[in-house]
């Protein structure tokens, strides 16, 4: 498959692009790489050099791929971290345009917002752009648990809760989402050492459940996204995609853990990205 991939890229560490782009190729996929900001590491450190592009800037790497007369051969358009509207607006119109030359091609958007814990972590407007101006146009949709909520517009704290969230989000425009790091407010001790991944889809509802590791590096979320996408491209089934991604990504997380870094292992653990192991049951939800 061909991905046209509009993300953050650093030139230290695995974040945006830096995450996304090595794990597609690892599965086998074309990326067209094309970068919002290119900075010497990510923001977490509290300090980073490097240009943030101008949305004109990106708009015309696209335009340059588009010169080239393939992008009509894209099979998806992924996203991450927009920065402003005026950035979101610029990824809108390369949706557009790709959806125009090969209406099969998918967007999938993983819409940074925010996390559990540290709330809205964006620019004023971008919470509320991604609402109401990307998500209807989105095919797939990766958001974490505290997005996810955001976006429905209400809390979900219960696995049916959960999937009404995403029932109310889905009826806005994505046929699949993926929701990552859902936490239950219940008083089941096995809930407080887990995180659940929840897939939807037209087809049904799917599960996993994995360890809660005691690490949150950056990134993640932006691996999560690349994988699932590119797993469900190539199988058509959530359930697929979802089993594959969660084991991969796991596998990483392990790697980052055992290594005592706060960057992803994402080349250490590539052999689990390139052939991702069965490891945890996939259960359907309904």
């Amino acid at each position: 498959m061909r991905i046209l991939s509009i993300q953050s890229s650093v030139a230290y560490g695995h974040v945006g692009n830096s995450a996304a782009v090595f794990p597609l190729q690892r599965l086998g996929h074309e990326v067209w790489p094309v970068f919002t900001v290119h900075f010497s590491n990510h923001t977490g450190y509290g300090a980073w050099r490097g240009p943030l592009l101008a949305p004109a800037d990106v708009a015309e790497v696209i335009a340059g791929i588009g010169d080239r007369d393939v992008l009509g051969d894209c099979d998806a358009v992924l996203s991450g971290y927009q920065g402003d509207p005026a950035m979101g607006a610029v990824i809108l119109d390369a949706v557009a345009t790709v959806k125009s030359l090969n209406p099969a091609a998918v967007y999938c958007c993983d819409p940074v917002i925010g996390d559990v814990g540290r709330g809205v972590f964006v620019r004023p407007g971008i919470p509320e752009f991604i609402r109401d101006e990307v998500v209807p146009q989105a095919d797939v949709l990766t958001p974490n648990h505290f997005e996810l909520e955001f976006l429905a517009g209400g809390e979900a704290r219960t696995a049916d809760e959960v999937l009404d969230a995403v029932d109310a989000v889905r009826a806005r425009g994505p046929r699949d989402v993926l929701v990552t790091s859902v936490r239950y407010d219940d008083n089941d001790a096995a809930h407080e050492e887990t995180l659940e991944l929840v897939a939807v889809s037209d087809e049904g509802a799917w599960a996993v459940t994995t360890p809660l590791l005691p690490i949150a590096p950056n990134g993640g979320g932006d691996l999560t996204a690349a994988l699932y996408l590119a797993h469900l491209l190539e199988s058509g089934s959530p359930a697929v995609a979802l089993g594959r991604t969660t084991s991969s990504v796991f596998a990483v997380l392990e790697a980052t853990l055992t290594a005592g870094t706060r960057e992803l292992q994402i080349i250490g653990a590539q052999d689990a990205i390139a052939a991702p192991p069965a490891r945890f049951e996939v259960r359907r939800l309904r």
